[in-house]
């Protein structure tokens, strides 16, 4: 007999199609520089079992034209809280997100979320995809 699957490819997507608010940005003044945005209090909710997964998020982003504005961003980040949506699909929308909105030379976001289970995960996605870690 076949074991089930537990998880779904309903499970697998929850949450990419949410739709999220803008993030605003604004003019950048100087070239060449990193912005590292970090929310210690990141909280969203597994869309399998329903229970709160608790995290940080790191933004690190070289800004070309565009900066990220702070309260949006911290706006967009809280749309997340009540959101059925797997930690490495968070990491990944994330930074599409702040790609589409910024256009960085550069950028990655890391999450680091707390145990559940007695496993922790840390999740890393960069722009442009296939950039190697430093």
């Amino acid at each position: 007999m076949p074991k089930s699957r537990r998880y779904t490819d309903e499970h697998a997507s929850a949450g990419l199609d949410h739709s999220f608010p803008e993030i605003e940005t604004w003019p950048n003044q100087f070239p060449g520089y990193e912005i590292v945005v970090d929310d210690p209090e990141f909280t969203s909710v597994c869309p399998k079992t329903g229970l709160p997964d608790f995290g940080t998020i790191v933004i690190r982003y070289q800004p070309d034209k565009r900066c990220l504005e702070l309260k949006s961003l911290k706006e967009y980040l809280q749309s997340y809280r009540n959101l059925g949506i797997f930690q490495e699909n968070i990491v990944n929308r994330v930074l599409e997100d702040v790609v589409r909105w910024a256009k960085p030379v550069w950028a990655e976001v890391k999450g680091d979320f707390r145990p559940r289970g007695g496993i922790s995960t840390v999740v890393v996605a960069r722009w442009p995809r296939g950039r190697s870690q430093k």
